[in-house]
This record gives structure tokens, sequence and C-alpha cells, in this order.
């Protein structure tokens, strides 16, 4: 069995960082002691959850930077390494996207869905696992919803785009087996952010059996993410009825389709 991780003293990169899940996430790991360094675009936010995080006694810093935009991805993984050294946690969080359908969705739109969250992932892991690698140590935890495995109607790049991130992680995993490297995959439910006021209508897109599926807190999420970190889980899933879903899907998928899609 592999030994827990330490936070206290830990650096964590955390993407989509000015908030929801990112920022209630740099909340838990500034309280656990780590030093944390928030990634978004929007500079206002990231300062006042840095401010925040520092009036509390927190470590915490903040660069701006478009995670969607490769070499921006690479300037602003230079700088990390440079100006705070190698980070002992990655938690890739940064996402965007509508649920829509495929007659809704445009090219550009489903691109800009793949560019966040799986092309930022990739990238921002690519930029900063090899100084991992060569440490024998670090722990990488991609985020996404379980739309990942449980498609319903309206979202047919929303879905595509999560379960990339899921496909990355795996695939990722394999690659720094006996690395020293953890990676974990947090998939989520219906998770009350600023999501749902910035994409009107896609709450009532949400089908029957996960609409009455309660609501988890960011708060919550943070939580049950910075302690997957510390005992090096492989996954975290909530809410756990999920779980029971997956298996479902596993065992009867065209059952399980058409639950999700009533």
């Amino acid at each position: 069995m592999s030994k827990p991780t330490r936070l206290a003293g830990a650096l964590a990169v955390v993407s989509g960082g000015s908030s929801g899940i990112g920022a209630a996430l740099a909340r838990v790991l500034a309280k656990r002691g780590c030093r944390v360094v928030l990634l978004a675009r929007n500079a206002e936010r990231l300062a006042s959850v840095v401010d925040e995080l520092r009036s509390g006694g927190g470590q915490a810093e903040f660069l701006v930077v478009d995670l969607a935009e490769p070499r921006a991805v690479a300037a602003v993984a230079g700088k990390i390494l440079a100006d705070y050294g190698l980070p002992d946690l990655l938690i890739n969080n940064a996402g965007s996207g509508r649920w829509l359908s495929i007659e809704e969705t445009t090219a550009e739109e489903a691109a800009q869905m793949m560019a966040l969250p799986y092309l930022a992932a990739f990238n921002l892991t690519r930029e900063l696992v090899p100084g991992m690698r060569r440490r024998g140590s670090g722990h990488i935890v991609n985020v996404t919803s379980v739309a990942s495995r449980l498609a319903w109607p309206g979202m047919v790049a929303y879905a595509a785009a999560r379960a990339a991130v899921e496909g990355f992680t795996n695939a990722l995993r394999a690659d720094l087996y006996g690395s020293g490297v953890a990676v974990t995959l947090a998939s989520f439910g219906t998770v009350e952010t600023p999501y749902w006021q910035n994409n009107p209508g896609s709450r009532e897109r949400l089908p029957q059996p996960a609409a009455k599926i309660r609501v988890l807190p960011s708060e919550e999420v943070a939580e049950a993410i910075a302690d997957a970190i510390e005992r090096r889980r492989r996954s975290v899933v909530l809410p756990r009825i999920f779980r029971f879903l997956f298996w479902l899907d596993a065992l009867w998928p065209s059952r399980t389709e058409a639950m999700m899609c009533k």
C-alpha cells in the first residue's frame, strides 16, 4: 500500500482557481498547509481568492493565463518552475462548455469545449510532469464530470470533452506507472458553482434521475479531492450513487441509456 501524501508544505498548482471547485479547493489546501498557486483568466477574481487565503494565514499566489492557448500554458509553466519551483500537486480543474445538442453546437464551440478541460489538462501536465518523474514524486488530479461515463441528451460536445479527460487520466497513469507520481480522476455530479449562472438553461437539461440526486456544495467536493490526494486514491466519485450507476451501465448499458434519456 502506498504511503499517504503529506499536504503540509506542499506546492499545489490549481487551474480554474478563480471560482467554484478551484477556489474551494484552494481554501482547503491552504488550510491544510499547502502553498497554493492559482491559474485562471480573470485577474480580479484570482486576486480576491488569494487575498482571502492570505488573510486567513495561507500562502497563495496567482498567475493569469488562458489555458486554452498552448503557448500561454508553456509560458505559465515556465514561470511556475522559475518563481515557485516544481509543484508537488497539480490539479487540472479548469473547464468550460455548454450543454447543447449536436445541432445546436457549432464547430468552434466543440473545439473550445475540447480545449477546456481536456487540452488544458494535457498541455499543463505535459509541461510539469517531466520534473515530477525525475524527482520520483508528485500527484496529479484531473477533475471531470460523471457525464464522461453517463451521457444524456443535449450535451454531445460537453460529454465528449469530459470523456477525453477520463481517457487521458487512465493513459497518464499507465505512462507514470512505477514513477512515484500518483494520478487521480475526480468525477462529480451536479456541483453548486457559478457554472449554472453562466450557462442558463443547463440545469433544466438534467435527466430526471440525475435531477433527483442531491447537488454537491463546492466545499464538499474540495474536501473530497484533498482527502483523495492525502490517501493517494486512484479515483473519487460523488455523489456515491454514481458508482452504482457506472456499474449498472457496464452490465446493462441499454437499460441505463433508457433511464438517462428520460
